[in-house]
């Protein structure tokens, strides 16, 4: 069973009140806030190991709320949004958010999510220079790339995006942060320029690059490694 404490930050009681269900079914024990001063008064008194924020608070923004417990909290928070808040979702991701959920979601995929998130604070290191993935094998330190134990041959440039996004493993990254980490402040914009990067990185690793397991895109937000 699992003993781990959710916050749940959102102003709709029948969201609160699935959330609440789904959670403690399986095991995670649950507070709840309407609003953002409420719950970054809980969040501050019960040190949750998980924070699930709603971008859209009656009292305040989501993102003002976002910020404010990034300032202390260094646990895993993911954000709620409806289908359509890309902008939202990017903003809430570049600013520190562990990961994002878009309303209405399947249970399945929340559970899911939150499980990667609190696997990922609670295994954090990055002394580890061999990572292995299935059929994939990334050494970080002398900068090789192996599918099937042989060698793909990858430019450097690839080869830092590819290392990015696995120190991140199951993070969604946004295009943003991709293009400013890899290329630079300039590049921030060129989302295309990001996306042939991509394909080129999923014909050399992807067993199918048009049906991808390891990189995976984000609609409208940004790539999630796997």
């Amino acid at each position: 069973m699992n003993s781990e404490l959710v916050l749940i930050i959102d102003d709709e009681p029948q969201i609160r009140k699935l959330l609440k269900i789904v959670l403690e079914s399986n095991g995670y024990r649950v507070i709840q806030a309407k609003d953002g001063k409420e719950g970054i008064l809980l969040a501050g008194s019960h040190q949750p190991d998980l924070i699930l924020l709603d971008i859209g608070l009656p009292d305040m923004s989501g993102h003002q709320v976002l910020k404010n417990l990034l300032a202390w909290y260094t646990k895993p928070i993911i954000v709620l949004s409806v289908q359509n808040g890309e902008e939202d979702i990017v903003n809430a991701l570049d600013s520190g958010a562990s990961d994002y959920l878009a309303k209405p979601f399947r249970t399945g995929e929340l559970l899911a999510r939150i499980r990667s998130a609190l696997k990922r604070y609670r295994s954090v290191d990055q002394s580890d220079s061999v990572v292995v993935f299935s059929d994939l094998e990334i050494d970080l330190i002398s900068r090789t790339a192996k599918k099937n134990d042989t060698i793909v041959k990858l430019t450097q440039t690839e080869f830092n995006l590819l290392s990015l996004l696995v120190k991140h493993e199951g993070k969604v990254l946004t295009h943003q942060f991709i293009l400013k980490e890899i290329w630079g402040m300039g590049y921030q914009t060129e989302t295309q320029y990001l996306r042939v990067y991509v394909a080129q990185l999923r014909k050399k690793l992807e067993t199918d690059p048009n049906h991808p397991i390891h990189i995976i895109t984000e609609s409208g937000v940004g790539y999630r490694f796997c």
